[in-house]
């Protein structure tokens, strides 16, 4: 089975990919979204995503043969709480990916009754539209410790090496006051300049850069609260080697950043 690299994706906001979008605003991401099959090798296995949009205490999976939809976004109009995404689960993944974990000393449990929420299906619905790809949803843990995250992602790493695609799904920049504001825009740049960088560093440097992530230029401006950066912290903890900015541009007047582990 040919190695896998890992990935960071932005998920944009909401189902914004399957509205209307007069500006633009959403192109260049769903451009890149649409683009994620032509960055691996080959088709994966299964997919193991990392998703912003679950905390719990420790690490979860979802253990379902087929993962329901949770519409777990607000105001939006009424066909997308009708959209569809109905990819496999896989049980067996999610059980090994939870004993890689505690074989690593780290709190794991399946969760047979949790679905898909939409960090998970709104992306991957761009990306392999006909949902013909197993997927697990893996949670974030609620304390959201880098270091922890790192560790995680270090003990799954050898599912790479099995033909799984791990995708932490998130955005580098979340901060809902900032978006459509330009004098957001410079402390983001600054963040996803920093950022960037720190992704390209070998895996011992980037950890404890990644690990101190809030004292970097624009850092807690960008997160006032961690959880969509956190996925982060899984992927490049699945790589030793340095990673590769794969998407950049200004969405909203903010910098929004992907990468690419080897």
């Amino acid at each position: 089975m040919t190695r896998q690299p890992s990935l960071f994706i932005p998920h944009g906001g909401g189902p914004c990919f399957f509205m209307d979008d007069p500006n633009g605003a959403w192109t260049s991401m769903e451009h890149f979204l649409r683009s994620l099959p032509t960055l691996l090798p080959e088709v994966p296995k299964a997919i193991l995503v990392v998703s912003a949009h679950w905390e719990t205490k420790g690490f979860a999976f979802t253990g379902a043969p087929q993962p329901a939809l949770i519409y777990d976004y607000y105001g939006f109009p009424p066909h997308t709480y009708e959209l569809r995404f109905d990819a496999p689960g896989a049980p067996e993944l999610a059980a090994k990916a939870a004993a890689l974990l505690e074989a690593a000393g780290l709190e794991s449990a399946l969760d047979p009754r949790r679905g898909y929420d939409h960090g998970v299906f709104i992306p991957l619905k761009v990306a392999w539209p006909d949902a013909d790809v197993p997927v697990v949803e893996m949670s974030v843990d609620g304390a959201l410790d880098p270091a922890l995250h790192l560790a995680a992602g270090k003990a799954l790493a050898p599912l790479r090496d099995e033909g799984v695609l791990i995708v932490g799904s998130g955005m580098s920049f979340h901060n809902m006051r900032g978006y459509g504001d330009p004098r957001f825009t410079e402390p983001s740049r600054q963040f996803d300049d920093w950022l960037t960088q720190s992704v390209k560093l070998p895996a011992s440097e980037r950890a404890a850069a990644l690990a101190h992530w809030s004292e970097s230029p624009g850092g807690r401006l960008s997160h006032p609260r961690e959880e969509h950066l956190i996925p982060l912290m899984v992927v490049a903890g699945t790589a030793e080697g340095p990673g590769e900015q794969v998407f950049g541009d200004l969405v909203l007047k903010t910098a929004i950043s992907g990468y690419r582990f080897d």
